[in-house]
C-alpha cells in the first residue's frame, strides 16, 4: 500500500475549498436575513415607543372629566355668570352713592 502524499494534498485542498464554497452561499444567503433582523429590531423599537405613548395618553385621559361631568360644569358656570349679573345691578345703586359720597366729600376738602 503505497500512500501518495501528493493526493492527500491535493483531497484536503479540494475539501477546503468545498467548504469555503459552502460557507460563502450560506453568507449570501443570510445577507438578506440581517437585513430583516435590522429591520424588524427597528420596527419594534418603534412598536415599543408606540405603546408607550398610547398608554401614557390612556392614563392622561382617565383623569379627563367625562361628557357629564363636563355639562354640569356648563351649567354651573352659567348660573355663576348669572348671579354677577344679578349682583352687578344689585351693586349699581352702591356705586351710585359712594360717587356722589366722593363728590361731596372733595367739595368739602376745598371749603
Amino acid at each position: 500500500m503505497n500512500f501518495d502524499l501528493s493526493l492527500l494534498t491535493a483531497m484536503i485542498a479540494l475539501a477546503l475549498s468545498a467548504l469555503n464554497l459552502v460557507a460563502a452561499i450560506r453568507n449570501l444567503l443570510s445577507e438578506g436575513e440581517k437585513k430583516l433582523n435590522e429591520r424588524l429590531t427597528k420596527a419594534e423599537s418603534t412598536l415599543i415607543n408606540h405603546d408607550r405613548r398610547v398608554q401614557k395618553m390612556e392614563n392622561d385621559l382617565t383623569h379627563m372629566p367625562d361628557a357629564a361631568t363636563t355639562h354640569r360644569l356648563e351649567i354651573t358656570l352659567e348660573r355663576m355668570a348669572g348671579r354677577l349679573d344679578t349682583m352687578d345691578e344689585r351693586l349699581k345703586p352702591i356705586s351710585a352713592t359712594n360717587l356722589r359720597l366722593q363728590d361731596y366729600l372733595l367739595e368739602q376738602s376745598e371749603k
